[in-house]
């Protein structure tokens, strides 16, 4: 059972360490767009904020309509990641457990 769960449970890690650096990624385009640092004229920036916003928003949309109203300030992204986190230590454990 560990010989095909082992590499299985290697790809769920490097897939959530791959969304953790997409949801940064994110966050620091956004905030360089907001302090007009780089422009979504340029062809490259829209289609890496596009790919970025559609990737992370449907979970982060979930996760803003549980959190209170902080004015300005995002909290969502920090409790996804937080949350991610929370998920692969539960899956090292299992893997731990099984062998």
């Amino acid at each position: 059972m560990s010989v095909v769960l082992g590499p299985l449970l290697q790809v769920l890690f490097i897939a959530i360490d791959l969304y953790m650096w997409i949801i940064i990624i994110s966050i620091i385009l956004s905030w360089l767009i907001n302090f007009n640092v780089v422009n979504t004229q340029n062809r490259f920036v829209y289609m890496v904020g596009d790919f970025t916003h559609r990737a992370t928003e449907p979970l982060l949309g979930r996760i803003r309509n549980f959190l209170p109203n902080m004015g300005g300030l995002d909290l969502s992204p920090m409790v996804l990641i937080l949350a991610l986190i929370f998920v692969k230590g539960v899956v090292q454990n299992l893997l731990l457990k099984i062998g």
